[in-house]
């Protein structure tokens, strides 16, 4: 459900009010849809594909790791990655040349080896996001 209802957004369940004010639901505890989301006009259908296909190369586990693999090191060579994953360095080609498809990862040749590094400067923030989902927090912003 998507109204407008005296200057307030009402998507699905949640309530977001224009971003002078400090977005509420319905019962007046805090929403948490970021504002540009719920101003954004429903997903096109290019778009959505091609969000879905983003999310389908980010759903591996092994993607994901080896998406945090180059996070914490910065740039890194697939046979780093492939030990620090536990899986073989054909494995880990495969999947990284699936990300560069997607324009996440870049390379930089350095004679015979080649390091991957992140270049899409969303990525690091999404996998953060989803720990967060899942409740888990930074070592050092543990709460309690």
């Amino acid at each position: 459900m998507y109204t407008n209802t005296q200057n307030n957004v009402i998507v699905g369940e949640l309530v977001s009010t224009p971003a002078s004010t400090s977005p509420e639901l319905g019962d007046g505890s805090p929403a948490l849809i970021p504002p540009a989301l719920a101003e954004r006009p429903l997903i096109a259908v290019p778009e959505v594909d091609e969000l879905a296909s983003l999310f389908r190369v980010l759903g591996s586990d092994t993607r994901l790791r080896i998406l945090h693999t180059i996070a914490r090191s910065g740039e890194a060579a697939v046979t780093a990655i492939a030990e620090e994953v536990g899986a073989s360095p054909q494995s880990v080609s495969n999947h990284l040349q699936r990300m560069a498809d997607q324009q996440i990862v870049a390379t930089r040749r350095d004679g015979n080896r080649i390091y991957y590094r992140l270049i899409d400067p969303c990525v690091g923030g999404l996998i953060e996001l989803g720990l967060c989902l899942l409740g888990n927090q930074p070592p050092g912003e543990r709460l309690g």
